[in-house]
C-alpha cells in the first residue's frame, strides 16, 4: 500500500536525522567555565500572560542581589522581547531566526512561562517553543528541586529534556485516516549523560541516592535502555545506591515515607519527569512555588514550571500572581554562574517570607497582596539577612 510505504520514508528519513543528532552529542563535550568569564550576559526572556509580570519582579530580586556585579559590568542583564505568542504567531514559527540568533549570544537564560497554542486555540497551532530552545541550545538536563520539610522530603529530580515522546513530537505519521503512530527516542548518548549529570550532582552534594523512575515493566525497550545506561553510569560512582521505581507507583506513592525511603535524586525520562515534577511541585505547595534549570554544556535556561495561567488574565488577577516560582529560577541560575552564597541568601528569604513569618500572604486574590507586594516583601527580607 502507498501509505505504508510513505510511513517507511518518513520514518527512515527521521532515523537518518538522529543518526546525525547522536554524533552532534559526540562531540559536544567541552563547558563552559563561568569562573573564567570576564562577562555573563544573562538573556531576559518574559514570556506569555503572567509571565511578563512575574518577571518583572523577579528581575527585581536578581538586582538587589546582584547589584554591585551589575553595577561593575560583570553581570549583563540583556532583555529579549521576540518570543511573545504575538510575534510568534505573525511570524508563523514558535522560535524566530532573529530572536535565537539574540539568544545565542547570551551565556544564561531566565525565561518566563510561554504559550504552547493547541488545536483550537486561538493562535496558530505552533510546536513548543520550550521544547526548540532546550534542543536547539542543547539543554540536556531539567533539574528541579522539591522540598517538603513537613515530610522530610529533599529531592532533586533529574529529567532528561530532549528525547524520549517529546523530541519527535511534531513528527508523528499519520499513516491514513485509521492510524496515526508517535515516537519515544532513546540514545544511549542522551541517557548517559542526563545520568552523569545526575551522578556528579549527588556526589558533590553529599547524597548516597539515585533513584530511576521508568515504565520498563511495559516499555521494554526504550526504558530498559535507558536503566541500562544509568546503571552503567552508576558504576563510577560505587558510594551511590542505585534503586528503581515506576513511574505509576511514584505519582500514587511519593508521599509515602515506606516507598520514598531513602529517595535523594531522581532520575526519569522526559515525559515521566514532566509529569511526576509537576506532581510533586503540587505536594510542595502548587506549581508556583516551583522552579527548574535547563543545563547544557554551552548553555542554561532557568524557568518556571507553570503556565502562563490564562485563567487569571482573563479574570484581572494577573497582577496578583504568585511570583516564587521564577524567583527561585533566579537562586538557580546564579548557583550556576558561581553565586552559590546568593542563593543561600535568597532561599532563606523565601523560607522566611513563606513559611515562618509570613507578614504578606499571597493568594492570587485582589484582597491579598500582589505580585508586587510579596517581590517588596522579600527584598526587604533580603536586605536584613
Amino acid at each position: 500500500m502507498e501509505s505504508i510505504e510513505l510511513a517507511k520514508q518518513k520514518f527512515g528519513e527521521l532515523i537518518a536525522e538522529e543518526y546525525q543528532r547522536i554524533e552532534r552529542m559526540k562531540a559536544d563535550n567541552e563547558v563552559k567555565d563561568f569562573s573564567k568569564m570576564d562577562q555573563i550576559v544573562v538573556g531576559i526572556l518574559p514570556g506569555d500572560g503572567i509571565g511578563r509580570i512575574i518577571m518583572d519582579q523577579a528581575v527585581r530580586v536578581l538586582k538587589a542581589l546582584m547589584e554591585e556585579e551589575i553595577a561593575s559590568g560583570h553581570i549583563v542583564l540583556r532583555p529579549i522581547n521576540g518570543m511573545t505568542i504575538e510575534n510568534r504567531a505573525a511570524k508563523l514559527q514558535s522560535l524566530p531566526d532573529e530572536v535565537f540568533e539574540e539568544i545565542k549570544q547570551c551565556d544564561v537564560l531566565l525565561k518566563g512561562p510561554m504559550v504552547t497554542p493547541r488545536a483550537g486555540d486561538l493562535w496558530p497551532n505552533l510546536v513548543s517553543a520550550n521544547s526548540l530552545l532546550r534542543r536547539g541550545l542543547e539543554l540536556f538536563a531539567a533539574v528541579r528541586p522539591i522540598r517538603i520539610p513537613e515530610k522530610n522530603i529533599d529531592w532533586t529530580f533529574f529529567r532528561e529534556n530532549i528525547e524520549g515522546e517529546y523530541i519527535w513530537g511534531n513528527k508523528g505519521i499519520q499513516v491514513n485516516e485509521d492510524l496515526a503512530v508517535d515516537f519515544k527516542v532513546q540514545t544511549r548518548q542522551g541517557s548517559e549523560r542526563i545520568a552523569r549529570a545526575a551522578f556528579e550532582f549527588a556526589r558533590k552534594n553529599g547524597k548516597k541516592n539515585v533513584t530511576i523512575v521508568t515504565k520498563a515493566n511495559i516499555v521494554k525497550l526504550a526504558d530498559g535502555n535507558f536503566i541500562k545506561a544509568v546503571r552503567k553510569v552508576g558504576e563510577e560512582y560505587p558510594e551511590i545506591e542505585i534503586q528503581e521505581r515506576l513511574v505509576d507507583a511514584m505519582c500514587a506513592k511519593m508521599l509515602d515515607p515506606e516507598f520514598n525511603k531513602g529517595i535523594e535524586v531522581i532520575v526519569l525520562p522526559n515525559l515521566y519527569g514532566d509529569i511526576v515534577t509537576d506532581v510533586a511541585a503540587e505536594h510542595q505547595g502548587g506549581l508556583g512555588t516551583a522552579s527548574s534549570s535547563n543545563l547544557g554544556n554551552k548553555y542554561a535556561m532557568f524557568e518556571a514550571i507553570h503556565g502562563t495561567a490564562p485563567y487569571l488574565i482573563s479574570h484581572g488577577r494577573g497582577e496578583y500572581a504568585d511570583p516564587c516560582s521564577l524567583i527561585r529560577a533566579v537562586g538557580m541560575l546564579l548557583a550556576h554562574i558561581g553565586y552559590g552564597d546568593r542563593k543561600k541568601k535568597l532561599d532563606d528569604a523565601l523560607d522566611i517570607c513563606t513559611i515562618t513569618e509570613r507578614k504578606v500572604v499571597l493568594t492570587t486574590m485582589p484582597e491579598d497582596a500582589s505580585t508586587k507586594e510579596f517581590t517588596d516583601y522579600v527584598i526587604e527580607t533580603l536586605e536584613k539577612i
